[in-house]
C-alpha cells in the first residue's frame, strides 16, 4: 500500500470518528453512558473477531502472557477514556468534545517526559501554550465557562494519550494490532456491563431507541475505524498518521453543525482553530526537521 492510500484510510477513520461524536451525543437521549459503552464495545469486539482470528492463524508465533497483560492494561486505559468522554458528552457540545479530545496529541509528549523522561522536540512547548490559549477562548474567555463535561473530555484526552504511549511500549513490536483491538474492546465491554449492573437502570425499549447510534459507534466508529487506523499506520509515518487522525475534530464540528445544528461564537471558533493548529504543528514540525536532517 502506498503512503497516499494509507493516509486516505486514516483520513476516513478521522471522518468516521468525527461522525461518531454525533452518534455518542444523540444516544445519551435514550441510554445511560455505561450501557452505551458496553454495547458499543461488544459490537466492536464481534466486528474485529474474525480479523483477529485470521491474524492469529497467519502469525509466525503465539502471543505471550505478557502480551495479553499489556493488551488488557491498554484496554483499561481505553475504558477510562471512553467512560470520561461518554459522561462528559452529556453536558458539552459535539464540537467542543471533538477539539478537546484532540488534546491527546499535545499530552503524549508531556506524559512521555513525566513517565519515561523522554524529552520531546522543543516545538511541543509553544504548541502546548497555543492549545491552552485555544481552550481559554473556547470557554468564552473564562475557564469557569467550561462545563463539567468539557473538563471530563480534557481528562479523557489524558487517558487517550496514555493509551497511545503504552501501545508503543507494550504492543508495538508483536505484530498483532487486530488482536490488541479485540482484547481492549472486550475489556471495555465487560467493564461497561459490570458498572451498568451496579449503577444504571436501562430498559429494553431505550436500547432499541438508541440502536442506530449504538450500531454506528460499535461496528463502524469502533470496529471498522480502529481497523482502518491499524492498517493505515503500517504504511505511513507516525506524524502523518497523527495529522490525518486529528481531522476528527474538524469533522466533529462539521457534522455537529450539519446534523445537530450546533453553532459557536467567533471567539470559540478561533479557540478551536488554535487547538487544531497546535495539534498539527506538534507533529508536522519534528517530521519536517527529521526529513531535512537525513538528506545528504
Amino acid at each position: 500500500m502506498t503512503h497516499g492510500r494509507a493516509n486516505i484510510l486514516l483520513l476516513a477513520a478521522g471522518a468516521i470518528w468525527g461522525l461518531g461524536f454525533v452518534a455518542q451525543s444523540s444516544a445519551m437521549d435514550s441510554v445511560e453512558p455505561f450501557m452505551f459503552i458496553a454495547l458499543r464495545f461488544l459490537l466492536a469486539a464481534l466486528t474485529v473477531m474474525p480479523l483477529a482470528i485470521r491474524e492469529a492463524k497467519a502469525a509466525p508465533k503465539k502471543l505471550s502472557r505478557f502480551d495479553y497483560f499489556g493488551f488488557t492494561f491498554i484496554g483499561l486505559l481505553l475504558f477510562a477514556g471512553a467512560a470520561l468522554q461518554q459522561i462528559g458528552m452529556q453536558t458539552t457540545s459535539v464540537t467542543n468534545a471533538g477539539f478537546l479530545t484532540g488534546l491527546y496529541v499535545i499530552m503524549v509528549p508531556f506524559l512521555a517526559v513525566v513517565l519515561f523522561w523522554q524529552w520531546p522536540h522543543p516545538v511541543v512547548w509553544p504548541c502546548a501554550l497555543t492549545a491552552v490559549a485555544g481552550i481559554y477562548l473556547l470557554s468564552g474567555g473564562r475557564l469557569e465557562g467550561l462545563t463539567a463535561g468539557d473538563w471530563l473530555i480534557v481528562a479523557c484526552a489524558v487517558f487517550w494519550a496514555l493509551q497511545i504511549i503504552f501501545i508503543n511500549r507494550l504492543a508495538a513490536n508483536n505484530g498483532r494490532p487486530i488482536m490488541l483491538s479485540l482484547v481492549q474492546f472486550a475489556v471495555c465491554a465487560v467493564l461497561g456491563f459490570i458498572v451498568t449492573l451496579g449503577t444504571e437502570r436501562t430498559e429494553l425499549f431505550s436500547i432499541i431507541a438508541a440502536a442506530p447510534e449504538i450500531l454506528f459507534a460499535g461496528v463502524i466508529s469502533s470496529g471498522i475505524a480502529f481497523t482502518l487506523q491499524a492498517v493505515g499506520q503500517r504504511f505511513t509515518t507516525a506524524p502523518q498518521a497523527a495529522i490525518m487522525l486529528s481531522s476528527e475534530a474538524l469533522f466533529a464540528a462539521l457534522f455537529g453543525a450539519l446534523i445537530m445544528g450546533e453553532r459557536m461564537s467567533l471567539q470559540g471558533a478561533i479557540g478551536c482553530a488554535l487547538i487544531f493548529i497546535a495539534m498539527i504543528t506538534v507533529e508536522l514540525i519534528p517530521a519536517l526537521r527529521s526529513r531535512t536532517e537525513v538528506r545528504p
